[in-house]
């Protein structure tokens, strides 16, 4: 796995594989150029893009990778409305980006698994109609999108948002073993066990 923190609002990408014929490309915000690169560096064949939710700041660069590289996009139906507005959004904060292309899309649904290292999906909306995290259970990883952070958790103050879903989807998630990895949208790295101990959110919210 290699991430990288693609635009201004340091997004970041996550390029996963198991071996380099079942690559997977998670949440390419921006700098499409950048990230065509790094694939291309990484000398793995790029089976998918998968997206934890559908804000600008996570798919800036995929029309870009479709356009080069033709893989599927992964979303929850629930994110269409957001992903087919993505550009006019960032347009409103200044931003810049090409419109993600409508096709090709796959829907995800929660329990099954994606191309490529096969990680589960799981539904957790709150900071974003449609959001999900891909889980690797034999790997103890958990790709959180904008749901967790090192010391945070995701905006409720946004469209679409809703604080009682978040709550619950963060209850959720420490449902899982404490030692897993969180690789989330933003920042460094982390652990639900960390969260857990460190994190005043998770803290007041689990009680």
């Amino acid at each position: 796995m290699e991430t990288l923190a693609l635009g201004p609002l340091g997004a970041n990408a996550y390029l996963v594989w198991r071996e380099p014929g079942q690559a997977v490309l998670i949440d390419p915000g921006d700098e499409p150029a950048r990230v065509l690169e790094w694939v291309e560096s990484a000398e793995v064949t790029l089976q998918a893009v998968l997206l934890t939710h559908a804000h600008f700041d996570h798919l800036g660069a995929v029309n870009g990778v479709v356009e080069a590289l033709a893989p599927p996009v992964y979303l929850h139906p629930a994110a269409r409305p957001v992903y087919q507005r993505a550009a006019a959004s960032a347009a409103r904060w200044g931003i810049f980006i090409d419109p993600p292309p409508l096709e090709p899309l796959v829907d995800l649904h929660p329990g099954a698994l994606t191309p490529g290292p096969g990680f589960e999906v799981s539904h957790l909306p709150g900071h974003c109609p449609g959001h999900v995290a891909f889980y690797a259970a034999e790997a103890g990883a958990l790709f959180a999108g904008d749901l967790l952070f090192a010391g945070g958790v995701g905006r409720w103050d946004l469209p679409g948002a809703n604080l009682d879903d978040l709550q619950h989807s963060i209850r959720r998630l420490f449902a899982l073993p404490e030692e897993t990895r969180v690789f989330p949208g933003h920042g460094p790295a982390t652990t639900l066990a960390a969260e857990r101990r460190g994190n005043p959110f998770v803290q007041d919210w689990l009680g």
